[in-house]
């Protein structure tokens, strides 16, 4: 029986990044070859020597909202709002919130005279292990974007270990150069190295640029409290893959390289359902850990992710979890920068 304790690693505190790098691509990047075995140390930048003309890379195209809204009782009282979904395109939000036990339902908070927040119904935790959520509703000018208000009225929803306060430059940071299609609490925070120049320079040499949509929701990060990992269950994620992404990576001529764990487990969930990668519109909970055999792709660039963390344990699955663990030992050891505004690995063939 694999436990979540396997999937456990010491990490120096001081080693978590707080803030990213000025140039995306100057971070450090670790080359790992599964082959081999071999270790190498590099910059991101060096990615244009370890691609090769007609490999295809995946991107994942979600954007990031400003999700947390602090809004305040009759009272005074602050309450935090963060937004998780809508349901079915309306003003009715699926949301967690801080400092609520006393918000009763129908209860109005007011963020400003222009935007509101209804509490309508706590929902109830299926298990003890599941974070409290709530069903609000949006009140606000239906004329305006919800998005462009949220944009003027939120903050990025950085992650619990960046201590600071998020500020307006994460509103740009904490997000993709190619992002697009919004939609995500999170960023693909493999996908942050790469910078616009990068990408031209990527292209100009016959790589094949896709993309797939994967709205990156608070389970991806939630911790796994079971003993054993079998017992724990992943939230579903919507994703979609287009018609020209699943076209390229079907009639490959090179290596399909996924940009971070978002895309690996769009593109796995797919292959695992059609036996090969279709233009589709769907959702997952894909739990990925090892022995388990990933055969939708052919190398990952991926960050350096929670100890216990499903993520770490998809990598494991993807590239054994000896040489993993061997890894992470060394990235602690070279003081490498952790999470999502850290470094990165490669993992090559």
């Amino acid at each position: 029986m694999l436990k979540t304790s396997d999937f456990d690693y010491e990490l120096p505190l001081e080693l978590i990044a707080q803030s990213p790098l000025k140039k995306r691509e100057d971070c450090r990047m670790m080359h790992l070859n599964k082959t081999t075995k071999e270790i190498q140390h590099k910059h991101f930048f060096d990615i244009l020597d370890l691609l090769n003309k007609d490999d295809i890379l995946v991107l994942n195209d979600t954007k990031v909202y400003p999700a947390r809204i602090l809004a305040k009782r009759i009272s005074g009282a602050e309450v935090e709002v963060f937004l998780l979904n809508p349901f079915d395109n309306s003003n009715t939000w699926e949301a967690l919130m801080k400092n609520a036990k006393r918000v009763k339902e129908q209860e109005i908070l007011e963020v400003n005279e222009n935007f509101k927040i209804k509490l309508i119904e706590k929902e109830s935790s299926k298990n003890e292990n599941e974070i409290p959520k709530y069903k609000v509703e949006l009140i606000y000018d239906n004329k305006l974007n919800v998005y462009d208000i949220l944009n003027e009225i939120g903050s990025v929803p950085l992650p619990p270990y960046i201590s600071r306060k998020a500020q307006d430059d994460d509103k740009t940071d904490y997000q993709t150069v190619f992002a697009k299609n919004i939609g995500s609490v999170a960023a693909p925070t493999a996908g942050l190295h790469f910078s616009n120049e990068l990408l031209g320079k990527i292209k100009a040499k016959g790589v094949k640029i896709a993309y797939v949509t994967l709205n990156v929701g608070l389970g991806t990060f939630m911790p796994v409290k079971t003993d054993d990992i079998k017992n724990h269950t992943m939230h579903f994620e919507n994703f979609e893959i287009p018609k020209e992404t699943a076209n390229l990576i079907n009639n490959k001529k090179g290596n399909v390289i996924a940009v971070g764990t978002t895309v690996l487990r769009c593109l796995e969930a797919t292959y695992q359902k059609y036996g090969k990668i279709i233009e589709t519109k769907d959702k997952t909970d894909i739990f990925i850990y090892p022995p388990y055999e990933i055969k939708s792709i052919d190398k990952l660039i991926t960050n350096f992710h929670l100890p216990k963390s499903t993520l770490i344990m998809l990598v494991s699955a993807f590239c054994t979890k000896d040489f993993t663990f061997r890894a992470y030992k060394q990235a602690v050891n070279e003081k490498y920068r952790f999470f999502s505004y850290g470094d990165c690995m490669f993992i090559d063939k």
